[in-house]
């Protein structure tokens, strides 16, 4: 059963109750089916004995082993370039287009696609909306959600599950996991390290820590007033980055 008790393992398949459309679990199932590189492992989409891709509105994927290790950053950065190299020729996928799920409308904001003036007074999003800049590095199709979706279990190669499609260029789902491992899991600049030959990656960053600030005032899952700032440091560090 997964962490918000909504995946269940049944023997080799992971079922999920599925708000995808029948479209988008057949691209999924193309796209992820290309992915064929010893250093990752991909989870694929299981059909029904009907051939359907959902059957009364969940999905089957094949069971990866494997668990979430906290600290392993670095690799998961590296998985992540291994993952998005896989993905460079794929089109952009129209149904992009009409999300409307907090993650688009946050995405949107941090790249300036919508508007950010009901967010400016939020902590942090105004000092980081103003050090924005172009970014030149081209967009393509990224996973944008790999820090808690990259599973370790040796000697197997890491695998990647629960694909969360954006176009953007490919740093930014790495942008994205530095992020989350500074704010959430107690990683240190040295992390950077592993980001160092990122194209763009100070605004990069910027975006990536707008993206999941934006996430919380949208979903109300903001920390009550006097409570520990998880973000302070990260955005400091962002801004510092991104200083001219």
């Amino acid at each position: 059963m997964g962490g918000q008790a909504t995946v269940w393992r049944v023997g080799e398949a992971v079922l999920k109750p599925d708000t995808h459309s029948v479209e988008e679990l057949e691209w999924q199932a193309r796209v992820l089916g290309q992915v064929n590189r010893p250093e990752v492992r991909v989870s694929r989409l299981l059909r029904a004995h009907t051939g359907a891709v959902l059957a009364e509105g969940w999905s089957a994927w094949a069971y990866l082993a494997g668990r979430h290790e906290p600290g392993r950053w670095t690799e998961i950065v590296r998985v992540g370039q291994h993952f998005h190299e896989t993905l460079m020729a794929v089109p952009r996928p129209a149904f992009l287009d009409a999300r409307t799920d907090p993650w688009a409308a946050a995405d949107r904001m941090a790249w300036g696609e919508l508007p950010l003036d009901n967010f400016l007074a939020a902590p942090h999003i105004r000092r980081l909306a103003q050090q924005l800049r172009p970014v030149r590095a081209p967009p393509q199709l990224i996973h944008g959600d790999l820090t808690g979706n990259v599973l370790f279990s040796e000697p197997d190669a890491p695998a990647v599950i629960d694909f969360s499609p954006y176009w953007r260029p490919a740093g930014f789902a790495l942008a994205i996991v530095v992020a989350d491992a500074l704010v959430w899991e107690g990683a240190d600049e040295g992390l950077l390290e592993a980001v160092r030959e990122v194209p763009d990656f100070p605004q990069l960053f910027l975006r990536a820590l707008m993206f999941r600030r934006i996430v919380e005032e949208l979903s109300s899952s903001v920390a009550a007033p006097g409570a520990h700032d998880p973000y302070r440091r990260a955005v400091a560090l962002a801004l510092r980055l991104a200083a001219p």
